[in-house]
């Protein structure tokens, strides 16, 4: 399995619109395409950053789904952003290999 984790620094103005545009508009719509099993989105408490962090992590059975998911859908996963949420963010990403998990 694959976890593909998205880190979004937001400023702390725009991060509760965000995060109910996230729950009610982009997950719906990500989960829809059937590429993810599942996802998280986790509040980072500890982070060194001003702002407020999440990370939103999808999982996806094979690399080989996510990179499918990637083809029919390019940038998806970072470009449908509401304009009121425009540089006022940072976001990196990294992709995993599930090794061991219970």
């Amino acid at each position: 399995m694959i976890l593909y984790n998205v880190t979004i620094i937001l400023d702390e103005q725009i991060h509760a619109n965000w995060l109910k545009w996230l729950r009610n508009e982009h997950l719906k719509e990500l989960m829809s395409t059937g590429f993810f099993i599942s996802y998280r989105v986790l509040k980072v408490l500890d982070s060194p950053n001003e702002g407020v962090t999440y990370c939103v992590q999808y999982i996806a059975d094979s690399v080989e789904k996510y990179n499918e998911y990637l083809q029919i859908h390019p940038n998806q996963l970072q470009t449908n952003v509401p304009a009121e949420f425009l540089n006022k963010f940072v976001v990196f990403s990294t992709l995993m290999e599930f090794i061991e998990a219970e």
